[in-house]
C-alpha cells in the first residue's frame, strides 16, 4: 500500500485523537509524551526505523528514553490493548466481522529476549533462532486492523524461572500452546462485544479439535485451514480431506475471488462439500462443510495446489460466505508486512509485546482514516 503526504497527514491527525483515548494508561507525563513521540516516529517518513532513528525524530540524543519506555516504564499495556480493540470495533465493526488468528516469527541473534529459541518460523520457512507471536486481526468490509497479541513462551522457558525473571516474564505465567493463546485472544474480543460472526486460522489451529469445539461452544462460525491428511467424516465413513477432494466432479468447481489483493482480485477455483452433522456434536441449526481451494496456475511440479478448510456455521450459509471468510486470512499477513516495512530493526516484541501495543495504534488509526476517506460436492 502506497502512502502519500495527504494520507500521512490524515493518519497523524487521526492518531492524535486515538492517542487521547489511551493517554490515561500512562501514569506519568514523561512516558505519556514519549509514547506519543514513539508512535509518531513510526509513521514518519524515515529511511529506517530503530531505537536511534526514532529517538532522533523525537529530538533525543540517545535511544535510552525509548528503550526505557518499552522495557521499564510503568504503563497499562493491557489497557492500551483494550482501548485499541474498542476503537477498531467502534469504527470498523460489522455484524459479519471476521477474527483472524495467525502467528509470525521474529528472528533474533541473542538468547535473552523472552521466548527466543531455535524453533520453526513460518516467516523464514525454516528453523531459526526467533521469537514467535500469535496475533489476532479484525476484518470487515470497512477495513482491517490487528487488535491483540500473545507471546509464545516455549516449555524450556517456563521451566527456567530465573531466565524468565531476567527477561521480565512474571512468575505466574504458565505454559500455553499457540491454540490456547489464540482462544485467549478470541475470548477477550468476543467478551468485549466486538461484532463477530466468523473466525479463520491456518492449519496449526484448524487441525486442533479443541480449538474448533471451543468456537462451536461460543456459537462462532469458522473457516479454518486443515492439512490434506485431515480426517473428515463422510456418509460412507471417515476419509482424508485430499481423498474427498479428488472425488469432486469438475462441475463442482467454481471460479471465485476471495478478496482484493495487491495485484487485483485473488482468484481461485473452489469446491464445497456438505458434511454429516451429528446432533450431539453440532450446534442446533448449524451445518458443516469441507471447502477446497484450487490454484489456477501449476507450480514447479506441474500441480494445481489445493488447500483444505473445515467449516461450521448456521445452516443456510452460502458458498460465497465461506470463500470470503477463507480469504480474510490475508489481512493479518498484510498487517505483518505493514509492520515490518516500518519497523524493521526495532523489535516490537520487547517486554512481552509492550512496544507492539503502541505500534498497533498506527495501523488501527490508519484503517479508520482510510474508512473515513473511502461430502457431496455441489
Amino acid at each position: 500500500m502506497s502512502v502519500d503526504d495527504d494520507d500521512l497527514a490524515a493518519w497523524i491527525a487521526g492518531l492524535d485523537d486515538l492517542f487521547a483515548l489511551v493517554a490515561a494508561r500512562f501514569f506519568r507525563v514523561e512516558p505519556r509524551l514519549r509514547a506519543r513521540a514513539y508512535v509518531r516516529g513510526l509513521l514518519a517518513p524515515l529511511a529506517s526505523k530503530n531505537g536511534w532513528t526514532l529517538a532522533e525524530a523525537a529530538g533525543d540524543a540517545t535511544p535510552d528514553g525509548m528503550q526505557r519506555l518499552l522495557n521499564r516504564a510503568a504503563w497499562d499495556a493491557d489497557g492500551v490493548r483494550d482501548d485499541v480493540r474498542a476503537y477498531v470495533a467502534g469504527h470498523l465493526g460489522s455484524a459479519d466481522g471476521v477474527l483472524v488468528v495467525d502467528e509470525t516469527g521474529f528472528l533474533k541473534k541473542g538468547a535473552r529476549s523472552a521466548g527466543v529459541q531455535r524453533q520453526y518460523s513460518g516467516t523464514a520457512g525454516r528453523v531459526e533462532n526467533c521469537q514467535l507471536g500469535v496475533f489476532c486481526a479484525y476484518v470487515t468490509g470497512r477495513g482491517r486492523a490487528l487488535i491483540d497479541r500473545e507471546l509464545y513462551l516455549p516449555k524450556s522457558w517456563i521451566a527456567d524461572r530465573e531466565r524468565c525473571r531476567q527477561a521480565g516474564v512474571p512468575d505466574d505465567v504458565e505454559f500455553a500452546t499457540k491454540a490456547e493463546l489464540a482462544r485467549r485472544m478470541l475470548g477477550r474480543a468476543i467478551d468485549a462485544g466486538v461484532p463477530v460472526a466468523w473466525v479463520t486460522a491456518d492449519e496449526a489451529y484448524g487441525q486442533d479439535h479443541k480449538f474448533r469445539s471451543w468456537l462451536e461452544q461460543r456459537r462462532t462460525g469458522y473457516v479454518v485451514a486443515v492439512p490434506c491428511s485431515q480426517a473428515v467424516p463422510g456418509s460412507a465413513g471417515t476419509s482424508r480431506a485430499d481423498v474427498l477432494a479428488a472425488r469432486a466432479p469438475e462441475q463442482a468447481w467454481k471460479r471465485r475471488s476471495c478478496g482484493a489483493g495487491a495485484k487485483g482480485p485473488r482468484m481461485f477455483d473452489w469446491a464445497v462439500a456438505s458434511l454429516p452433522c451429528h446432533q450431539d456434536t453440532t450446534p442446533p441449526g448449524w451445518s458443516r462443510w469441507l471447502l477446497v481451494r484450487r490454484a489456477l496456475t501449476r507450480n514447479a511440479r506441474g500441480e494445481l495446489e489445493l488447500a483444505y478448510y473445515l467449516c461450521c456455521a448456521p445452516a443456510g450459509t452460502t458458498d460465497e460466505d465461506l470463500i470470503r471468510v477463507a480469504g480474510s486470512r490475508w489481512a493479518v499477513e498484510v498487517g505483518h508486512r505493514w509492520h515490518r516495512s516500518r519497523h524493521a530493526a526495532f523489535s516490537w516484541l520487547c517486554s512481552l509485546f509492550r512496544g507492539g501495543l503502541l505500534f498497533r495504534l498506527c495501523p488501527a488509526g490508519a484503517a479508520v482514516e482510510a474508512r473515513r476517506a473511502c461430502p457431496a460436492f455441489t
